[in-house]
């Protein structure tokens, strides 16, 4: 099986999504790894060219502690939207990478950047057999099925404080510390937040989130929460990959 995590920023994944690939990984998935923007806008004192230098490789040396692939970004922070000519650039690389499953951020989110990747990427995958949809670059469509599945929003709540509850949870308690040591990878943004918030603040919410959604499992200590997509348009009712490798 293959599995692309899509979100928004250097970080997304690894806060709320990196337990599940690491298990994947383990179960012997191919794994790659999608920042649809560059990070550019994470710090008080780089410049663009450099912080961007800076924060993709933090994306390749998370993605190689967990042996997954990386895949560059396509737009700068605050320059996600959802529209025609992004739309086409992302469906470029869904049909590259050819998903057998897809996770992305939640719909409901307190942050425009993850809203607007979580449409693209549903769109996108949507339209992957669509032959008169235009993609930059032109890229040829695939057919089989796939899974798409959200994350639970950054702090478990929506942008108007509203409490958003999973499908289903997997363990992540045996990988945490892996989980933990992807994090830790991005280090300018650590550097920024412990500025700015106190040491280690980033690791120990991102423990705090995982130990709360374990209380929300009433089965594990820590864990990470999971929506299903509908399967309309995007394959059988019972395809469910991620359910079953994890959680039976």
């Amino acid at each position: 099986m293959r599995v692309v995590a899509a979100v928004a920023h250097p970080d997304d994944i690894e806060i709320m999504m990196a337990g599940t690939l690491l298990r994947l990984r383990d179960a012997g998935w191919e794994v790659f790894l999608w920042n649809l923007a560059d990070g550019c806008c994470g710090t008080t004192t780089l410049d663009r060219e450099e912080i961007v230098r800076i924060r993709w490789e933090e994306t390749r040396q998370s993605a190689a502690l967990l042996g997954g692939t990386a895949q560059p970004s396509l737009f700068s922070d605050l320059e996600i939207f959802y529209d025609k000519p992004s739309l086409a650039r992302v469906c470029a690389v869904i049909r590259d990478i050819r998903p057998d499953v897809v996770l992305t951020h939640s719909l409901q989110d307190y942050m425009e950047d993850h809203q607007n990747v979580a449409r693209l990427i549903v769109s996108a995958t949507f339209v992957r057999g669509m032959r008169n949809v235009p993609t930059n670059p032109q890229r040829p469509t695939y057919d089989a099925p796939v899974a798409v599945y959200h994350a639970l929003p950054h702090g478990l709540h929506d942008a108007m404080r509203q409490r958003i509850f999973p499908d289903f949870c997997v363990d992540i308690t045996g990988v945490l510390a892996r989980k933990r040591a992807m994090l830790a990878c991005h280090a300018s943004q650590k550097e920024w937040l412990d500025a700015s918030q106190g040491m280690d603040s980033y690791l120990d919410e991102m423990e705090r989130m995982s130990a709360e959604v374990g209380k929300i499992s009433e089965k594990f200590p820590y864990a990470e929460g999971w929506r299903r997509h509908s399967h309309l348009g995007f394959g059988p009712e019972n395809f469910d990959p991620v359910f079953e490798t994890l959680c039976r």
